[in-house]
């Protein structure tokens, strides 16, 4: 039940709101004081929230500031990160950050105090900063809570308007509705200004309360700097079980510094030395005030990795013809012996297969429909609360539309595991808006990943259940077709390796592949064998980590003749992990030809469209014979 506006003020009438506003205060001041300390930062956008924070960090959040790793700690994401001098001076308060670490090492090289937060805080649960993304994770955060962990914590977000301009704010309010995360409060300071200029909507409280309503969430409309409606509003956001709370705080940008309240042109600019001693001065000057936070709730947590059955892994007979995503929905249906696996899908389930996991473990499948971007975002948000995610769709979608929150990821630190399936032009008729043919470069480049590409399904079932211990972002590509079973169930595919086949000591040339292309090198070998050119085939499977040891020698013992053939794009692909990793050995010779994709494909037979391409078994024993003629 919802406290009554009377019971709250009778609780105000106890409490010494002064303790609050002293607070409030000491977090304009500090804000002031790191940022103007450093040169930059974000002040006008922390002054605004003060109040905010200081109310919820006093009287809501509950939280064992020595254990941040306790599975009952409420959690708060400041969306909008850019407002970390208000973060890191309500962690002074709460007295895990010092005074002079505040103040003298604020966004200073090599320091934990970063100009936007990042886990390097043992408090920050993802790094924020690209605006639209902490309320996502932050569902995936609330997902874990309800229907996994089953605790009581709850999960606080603090946002800016100007963020509620990006879609995924909407593509997560829309989820938490649908999935009833009452245990998810977004608090948007509403501080009508953003970077350059006013907002969309500026102050028109009732715009922004009808979007959330018709996302399904409860909006309350409050003065962000009235202490006693915000800490009814968070009163209320808290006893509702069943439906996400959007509390829409009016505030002042620059609130406590008159000469720059709701004044546009100084968002991201410290205060100058003799304006912020005015300041300071004015609001009473620096204190040293202490806060305890109330105690997370007790409870233990629902699923326990420590104990589970031995996993299982399906195995295939050698020229049987399995798709690689009919693999890996029956590889991760295997590890659903492991109560902390789950699965996420984008409404393709049919098709990548994550669906076969729902048939074993529905409590841990997690449907997100057509939203990629919370698709991520909520295997982000169930990483920090330790799960082992893995969020699967057509890989022209998983790596394009949520790439900022991958890269993001990668910055955050955090582990999750990507399936794209559908990938190439392998893929056929569907045509070239469905064709992942980036992807692998995307990927590549982000800090952390590791890139995989299986070509049959005993490597794919291999490769998915070490994704499920490998650290990083993993991302795993699968083809659309049926392919034959090439290993047998005793091979093993370590990350950073590759599968030689057919080297002998005379061999003329190499040729590369991973997924279909493997499978075309193969028989572009066997080709190259009748008209006897001797042709050794690498199964470039771990695209990265690459194996630097096996490219360098073959690259010497075939006098450097290498073909490479991808179904990608020449940019980023397979190819520019090959040529890397012998530009990094030193290697002595190399004639490479690389076959990819070059022209915008279209619609047809996929053995059409890999010969279209130029990458299918006679343009890769033409290649190889050029190579070895020359």
């Amino acid at each position: 039940m919802s406290e009554d506006r009377t019971t709250t003020a009778a609780r105000w009438e106890t409490e010494d709101m002064d303790s609050i506003r002293a607070l409030a205060t000491q977090l304009r001041v500090d804000s002031i004081r790191c940022s103007t300390n450093a040169g930059s930062g974000h002040p006008t956008s922390s002054l605004s929230a003060a109040d905010l924070m200081a109310v919820l960090l006093t009287r809501h959040l509950r939280y064992d500031w020595e254990r941040p790793a306790l599975p009952n700690n409420d959690h708060l994401i400041f969306s909008k990160g850019h407002a970390s001098p208000l973060l890191y001076s309500m962690y002074r308060a709460v007295g895990v950050v010092e005074e002079e670490e505040l103040l003298n090492t604020y966004r200073q090289f090599g320091a934990r105090l970063q100009g936007h937060p990042t886990p390097v805080l043992p408090w920050v649960d993802v790094a924020t900063g690209s605006l639209g993304q902490g309320l996502p994770v932050a569902v995936g955060v609330s997902l874990g809570g309800r229907y996994l962990d089953k605790l009581p914590f709850h999960t606080w977000v603090l946002c800016g308007d100007s963020e509620l301009a990006e879609g995924s704010i909407w593509e997560a309010l829309d989820k938490a509705a649908y999935y009833k995360l009452g245990n998810l409060t977004a608090v948007v300071d509403v501080n009508r200004l953003g970077q350059d200029g006013p907002t969309e909507l500026q102050w028109d409280m009732d715009a922004y309360a009808r979007r959330v309503e018709a996302f399904g969430a409860r909006p309350l409309i409050i003065d962000g700097h009235d202490l006693s409606q915000i800490d009814d509003a968070l009163s209320r956001a808290r006893s509702d079980d069943d439906q996400p709370t959007v509390i829409l705080a009016k505030t002042i940008k620059g609130k406590g510094v008159p000469e720059i309240e709701d004044q546009n042109g100084w968002h991201g600019k410290a205060l100058p030395a003799d304006m912020a001693e005015k300041a300071i001065a004015a609001l009473g000057g620096p204190s040293s005030v202490r806060v305890t936070t109330r105690s997370p709730e007790s409870g233990t947590p629902a699923i326990t990795p420590e104990t589970h059955g031995s996993v299982a892994l399906p195995d295939w007979k050698i020229g049987d013809k399995v798709a690689t995503r009919a693999a890996f929905g029956a590889a991760v249906s295997a590890l659903a012996v492991r109560p902390e696996v789950v699965v996420l899908d984008g409404e393709v389930g049919n098709s990548t297969h994550a669906g076969d996991f729902k048939e074993v473990a529905p409590e841990r499948y997690f449907e997100m429909f057509i939203a990629e971007q919370q698709l991520v975002a909520a295997t982000i948000g169930l990483s920090v609360r330790g799960y082992v995610a893995f969020a699967s769709s057509f890989a022209a979608f998983l790596v394009s539309r949520p790439f900022d929150f991958i890269r993001m990821a990668g910055v955050s630190e955090v582990n999750i595991r990507l399936v794209g399936t559908h990938a190439g032009v392998e893929i056929g008729q569907d045509g070239p808006s469905q064709m992942a043919l980036e992807d692998i470069a995307a990927m590549r480049a982000v800090h952390s990943s590791t890139v995989l590409y299986p070509a049959d399904a005993p490597s794919t079932a291999q490769l998915v259940s070490t994704m499920a211990d490998t650290p990083g972002i993993s991302y795993l590509r699968a083809t659309r077709g049926a392919y034959p079973v090439i290993y047998g169930p005793d091979e093993q595919f370590p990350l950073g390796g590759s599968k030689v086949h057919g080297a002998g000591p005379d061999d003329q040339v190499a040729l590369i592949g991973a997924g279909v292309t493997l499978h075309e090198c193969l028989a572009a070998a066997e080709e190259l064998a009748r008209s006897g050119i001797k042709a050794r085939v690498i199964d470039l499977y771990s695209i990265k980590p690459v194996d630097v040891d096996t490219l360098r020698r073959t690259c010497l013992e075939t006098d450097g003749r290498i073909v490479v053939a991808e179904d990608h794009y020449p940019q980023g692909g397979i190819g520019s992990a090959v040529l890397e990793a012998l530009a990094s050995a030193n290697t002595p010779k190399l004639h490479m030809a690389l076959l990819a994709v070059r022209e915008l494909p279209g619609s047809g037979e996929p053995k059409d469209l890999l010969n279209a391409a130029g990458i299918s078994a006679r343009h890769i024993a033409a290649a190889a014979r050029d190579l070895v003629m020359d």
